[in-house]
This record gives structure tokens, C-alpha cells and sequence, in this order.
């Protein structure tokens, strides 16, 4: 009995999903990738488009780490940093140098908080070279891994994705290559975490994942 009341609870919920993902409407909750963008097989891919330069995203970056620590194994999270003005290519090769150096997890959060919170000049190479410094990393080694061939193809493979993925603005979500969030979204950070779970739902139902 106990699991025929589970079998039916767990339809429930698949119900509750792929009802809910249905009810979102374009231009309204979403808007499409035009074309869209090739994903991993098998994962539902959400990319987090941002600056640390963005005072939205430095709001919205402890609520995106939080997250991101309950999406379900087949959802597959990326950030990739955006290059809107010239000030912002030092911190977008920032992210990836800290990538490459294994500093990333140690130095994200700490990034936002010297622009947004210590009042950081991190607009050029000078900027970052002097705080990863002041933050404990070898300034030939960042140097050298900053102005690396690496860094700087992630760093212009991201140009070249902001622009496919047609990225109006910061933060903006983009789920299974097709769906972004809408840059005229009204609601709060919780809200927008939502609507992406509603997307990454809709994602799935379209797959056939259960």
C-alpha cells in the first residue's frame, strides 16, 4: 500500500512540474535563443551571464551559490562573464584566471565585494593584478596566466557567446540553449531563481526526463 502511495505521490509531482513549466509564456517569462545554442547531451545546461562589475549580479550572487548547490545531477551550471564596456574585459579575464589558477571558489565572492564594497579600481589588468595580489596569488603567476593564450580565448569565446545568446543585460539565464530570462523581469532575485527552475521543469518535460 505504502508504495503504491509513493508511486502515486511521485506522478503527482512530475504533474506538478510539467504543469507548472507549461504555463510559461513567451515574452513574458522567457524569451527565445535565436537560433539556438548547442548543449550537452543528456544535462539540462543553465548559464548564468554576468559582471562583477554588475551591482545586480554581486546582489544576487549569494542567493545564485545557494542554489545552485540543490539542482538535481542532470542540470549542468556555468557562469560566463560578460563584456557590455571596455572596463568590464579586466574582470571577465579575471573570472577565468582564477579558473585556471584554482582560486575561483576562494576569491568569487571576494571579487564583487572589492568593486561593490571596497571601492576596488578593477577596470584594467593593473586593477586585478594588484588585488589578486593583496589576496595572497604570485604576481608573475597571475600575470602570466592572465595574459595566457587560455584566458584570453575563454575570455573572447565569451564575447562571442554573449552575443549569440542575444544577452540584453545582466543577470540573465539561459536554459537548454533556448531559453532566456527576460531582461524586463518585475519580480525579485528568489523570483528569477524560480522562474529558471520553472524553465529547467519545462527543459526537462521536453526531453522526456522523468
Amino acid at each position: 500500500m505504502l508504495k503504491k502511495l509513493f508511486v502515486v505521490a511521485g506522478l503527482l509531482l512530475a504533474f506538478v512540474s510539467v504543469g507548472a513549466s507549461a504555463e510559461l509564456k513567451q515574452g513574458t517569462d522567457f524569451d527565445l535563443v535565436n537560433p539556438p545554442q548547442p548543449t550537452e547531451k543528456g544535462k539540462v545546461e543553465v548559464i548564468e551571464f554576468f559582471s562583477y562589475m554588475c551591482p545586480h549580479c554581486d546582489h544576487i550572487d549569494p542567493l545564485v551559490n545557494k542554489w545552485s548547490k540543490t539542482l538535481s545531477k542532470d542540470v549542468l551550471f556555468q557562469r560566463i562573464p560578460v563584456v557590455f564596456r571596455p572596463q568590464w574585459d579586466a574582470p571577465a579575464r579575471l573570472y577565468y584566471t582564477l579558473d585556471a589558477m584554482g582560486e575561483l571558489e576562494k576569491l568569487h565572492a571576494a571579487a564583487f565585494a572589492a568593486i561593490h564594497r571596497e571601492n576596488t579600481d578593477m577596470a584594467n589588468e593593473a586593477g586585478v593584478t594588484n588585488w589578486a595580489v593583496k589576496k595572497g596569488l604570485d604576481r608573475k603567476k597571475f600575470t602570466d596566466t592572465y595574459n595566457s593564450f587560455a584566458v584570453q580565448s575563454k575570455a573572447q569565446g565569451s564575447k562571442q557567446k554573449q552575443g549569440a545568446y542575444g544577452i540584453p543585460g545582466v543577470p540573465s539565464f539561459v536554459v537548454a540553449g533556448k531559453y532566456r530570462t527576460p531582461d524586463n523581469f518585475a519580480g525579485g532575485y528568489d523570483e528569477l531563481l524560480k522562474l529558471v527552475d520553472g524553465l529547467v521543469a519545462k527543459a526537462r518535460a521536453e526531453q522526456g526526463k522523468k
